[in-house]
């Protein structure tokens, strides 16, 4: 639409020998209620014109529909100029551009990202709340590749520490030599049986002592098992070969099991960092903040920063005894990825429990004068909630990640087969489609949800063939590869598509995924697969209104209105799935 701008900078320097920017300009599509297609916001041009915005309007639109071929009439609405916009333009945008190759693919822009997500613990199993963070952080990934950056996806592994030490230690009491195979469990569902184990046991310990006269805390800190955790990290923290030998095989286990969950999230990554390789790092930091009088040290010997100016508080950055506290960690880890990418951006997908962590990391990073700190960017998401009574836990508590993409593919089944549109599919044929339909809902209901807000998941409700769902959007794209199917559909672009009558709703889908690269590139700046999950949501719901509207496509005897329609079918599914890959939705070619 940059002709509009264009010809009215004109029709301005004609009818009131002004010269403005371009930046007054201000275009929008129409709303749905007033005729015409392009509104042009009228407000800001007066102050040139000296006129009332409604007399501004009309003369722009005289002048527009006498000298620009395109704009075949207007209206105003106080000071919105709406203009009707020739058929022959949009069919020629929709021939010429959006069936071209080329259409919604960016050149790469020189820029590189890194998005860090998933950051489990090893001493348990992935939860609801790390499928909201893993499908959100590949969905992100995924979307500023589209949009031209080159990309870098890591995962940061918190594989020590105490939390890892207590499920080591239970084990060792009580797992008799318990392995992944002897027990037919996952290795990360194993590991976290002896984290509650542990948890249970502590939990006893401190009740006993509580009975015979301590206070709740003084129980918690001469608990014999918690103490026993300690030890074993000093011993793990010293080299003790008998714990390291321990940590390293549990651990292996845990890795098996998430490389299972990961597959069937459909997440990957191209870097693994590990906490037991960056517990360390960030003292050299510390020592560069002495030095540049960003930190100071206390008379105990702990160093801190001073951040109450910005309105934050004083932050410790080094115990006394000189060991390290996670801001300390996370200041080395993060020069440690800049020395690895030299990347322009660097995202942290974390929940929104970390926002003054972040906050007073990026700020320290900042103080310290690293150039990259100011590409740092902490992409806060809220908690996932399910209805309460929806699904069990394996603990009781939280929402087991396998569990839950489980019960998503029996819901998908269950649902699928009361249909009866699938007795011709292979067993093979069916357990996939069961996969992609229950994913899919599981990663739409996550993904169309603004990032930082709060949700209430219900795995029944996401799985509706009708609503405002990923199986919604993957059925239209099947029903539309089934319909090219039986046309025998070829791509074809000739000079009688151009002059066809287009219904208004065939206006309307064309003008909708002409904004499917614009869409692309807001969902990517914002960091809001949302934005685009809800784009494709509209597409999916216009093509259905368009179906249902125009005649049996197959049977229109008309070729080049035929050819055209079922162009814009072959269109449409097109960018149903490439949105939904870029979502990590795979969209089924038969439902």
């Amino acid at each position: 639409m940059n002709f509009i701008i264009t010809e009215t900078l004109n029709a301005i320097k004609q009818i009131y020998n002004e010269e403005i920017s371009e930046s007054v300009i201000n275009i929008q599509e129409t709303r749905k209620e007033f005729e015409g297609q392009i509104t042009i916001v009228v407000f800001p041009i007066v102050r040139f014109s000296k006129k009332s915005p409604e007399e501004t309007a009309t003369a722009i639109g005289e002048y527009l529909v006498e000298n620009v071929k395109e704009v075949t009439g207007f209206n105003v609405v106080k000071g919105f100029l709406n203009l009707s916009i020739a058929d022959s333009y949009w069919l020629n945008l929709f021939n010429n551009e959006l069936l071209s190759d080329d259409f919604a693919k960016v050149k790469p822009n020189g820029q590189k990202v890194m998005v860090e997500y998933s950051s489990p613990n090893t001493n348990k199993p992935l939860h609801l709340g790390h499928v909201r963070n893993n499908l959100l952080g590949y969905a992100v990934a995924e979307l500023l590749k589209a949009d031209g950056y080159e990309v870098f996806k890591v995962n940061l592994v918190n594989d020590r520490g105490i939390h890892i030490c207590k499920s080591m230690l239970a084990w060792e009491k009580w797992g008799n030599g318990e392995t992944p195979e002897s027990s037919g469990l996952k290795g990360d569902h194993l590991v976290g049986k002896y984290y509650v184990i542990f948890d249970k046991e502590y939990k006893k310990q401190i009740e006993a002592l509580i009975a015979e006269g301590q206070t709740e805390d003084e129980a918690k800190k001469s608990a014999s098992l918690i103490k026993e955790a300690q030890q074993m990290l000093l011993a793990w923290e010293a080299g003790d070969e008998h714990v390291i030998a321990l940590w390293k095989k549990m651990n292996g286990w845990v890795y098996d099991g998430f490389a299972v969950s990961y597959k069937n999230l459909g997440v990957d990554f191209d870097k693994y960092y590990y906490e037991s390789n960056t517990y360390l790092l960030g003292k050299d930091t510390v020592d560069e903040g002495l030095e540049k009088g960003v930190f100071f040290k206390k008379e105990d010997g702990s160093v801190w920063i001073d951040l109450t100016a910005e309105g934050l508080d004083q932050k410790l950055v080094l115990r006394a005894d000189g060991t390290s506290v996670y801001i300390t960690q996370d200041l080395g880890t993060a020069q440690m990825k800049y020395d690895d990418y030299h990347m322009d951006q660097s995202i942290y997908v974390v929940g929104n429990e970390q926002d003054y962590h972040f906050k007073v990391l990026f700020l320290i990073l900042e103080k310290l004068g690293k150039s990259w700190a100011k590409g740092l960017h902490h992409l806060s998401y809220g908690m996932v909630d399910l209805p309460s009574g929806k699904m069990k836990s394996r603990e009781g508590t939280v929402v087991d990640a396998d569990d839950l993409v489980a019960e998503m593919i029996e819901t998908a089944k269950q649902k699928t087969e009361a249909l009866g549109k699938i007795n011709d599919f292979s067993a093979e044929e069916k357990e996939e489609l069961y996969y992609n339909i229950g994913l899919g809902a599981l990663k739409y209901f996550l993904l169309k949800v603004e990032p930082k807000k709060r949700l209430l998941f219900d795995p029944s409700e996401s799985i509706d063939f009708q609503g405002h769902t990923g199986p919604f959007i993957q059925y239209t794209h099947a029903r539309i590869k089934s319909l090219l199917s039986k046309a025998d559909y070829k791509l074809t672009v000739g000079e009688e598509q151009l002059n066809v009558a287009l219904s208004p709703t065939e206006l309307e889908m064309i003008m909708l995924l002409a904004k499917y690269p614009e869409e692309i590139a807001n969902a990517a700046k914002a960091y809001s697969p949302a934005f685009l999950a809800n784009y494709l949501y509209e597409v999916a719901k216009l093509f259905n209104k368009f179906y249902h509207e125009v005649p049996p496509i197959v049977k229109e005897e008309n070729t080049a209105l035929k050819q055209h329609r079922l162009n814009i079918c072959k269109l449409t599914a097109d960018v149903l799935k490439s949105g939904t890959n870029i979502l990590g939705i795979n969209v089924p070619e038969r439902m």
